[in-house]
């Protein structure tokens, strides 16, 4: 349905391409075709300002996805004044950000990686296993993921690229997997967590895989 100005659903589309784009890819046509997510609400499930809104899109090949954030950007920057995009960052999400959850378990989710892009470039990969206490991260985890970033006025793309074998294996077209796609934006005490998927916890949490969506690939 279509409600508060944007499209309400709990499916994001990833299209097929002929060939792999790399994270950086930002003006290839493919992306012209390929639908939005809308990022528009708070985890709360409460809408964001169209200030701090932003659109995620999704291409896929043989080898791997490649995810496209396209950012409002109407407040200054929340990044490190000194980036380092040679290795991943640890607690990037402390600053601007863009995050997709992502796991081939479609029922009971037990394990999923974490992708996040600065609007630096800065990136980090993550893969996580949900315990009876709560989770494990492993903080080593290497996907040979890529990212990249672009700052305009009033605007920040970025996009990352995961290999399949990150993730274990290569879906097939018509397939569905769980996902969440989120937005860290602003400076605190007016700081913006915005969900795809609001997960609806009583404080910002983004870490609530029985609230995924689905990624379902064309």
């Amino acid at each position: 349905m279509v409600a508060r100005g944007y499209e309400i659903t709990n499916i994001v589309e990833a299209l097929r391409v002929g060939k792999g784009l790399a994270a950086g890819d930002f003006d290839d046509a493919a992306w012209r075709r390929a639908r939005a997510a809308h990022i528009a609400r708070y985890w709360s499930g409460e809408d964001a300002p169209r200030s701090r809104r932003a659109e995620a899109r999704v291409v896929w090949d043989a080898a791997g996805l490649t995810v496209r954030f396209d950012c409002r950007q109407e407040e200054p920057l929340v990044v490190s004044t000194a980036p380092q995009v040679e290795h991943k960052t640890l607690k990037l999400w402390d600053r601007d950000v863009c995050e997709i959850f992502i796991t081939p378990e479609t029922e009971r989710i037990r394990h999923y990686y974490e992708f996040e892009v600065a609007p630096t470039g800065e990136w980090i990969d993550l893969a996580l296993t949900v315990t009876a206490e709560g989770r494990d991260t492993d903080w080593d985890f290497h996907a040979g993921m890529s990212a990249a970033a672009r700052v305009r006025p009033g605007a920040v793309t970025s996009g990352l690229r995961v290999p399949w074998q990150a993730l274990g294996r290569t879906p097939r077209a018509g397939e569905r997997w769980r996902c969440n796609l989120f937005r860290c934006v602003g400076q605190d005490p007016t700081r913006g967590y915005l969900a795809w998927q609001p997960t609806h916890t009583p404080e910002p949490a983004f870490h609530v895989p029985d609230k995924f969506g689905w990624i379902v690939f064309k």
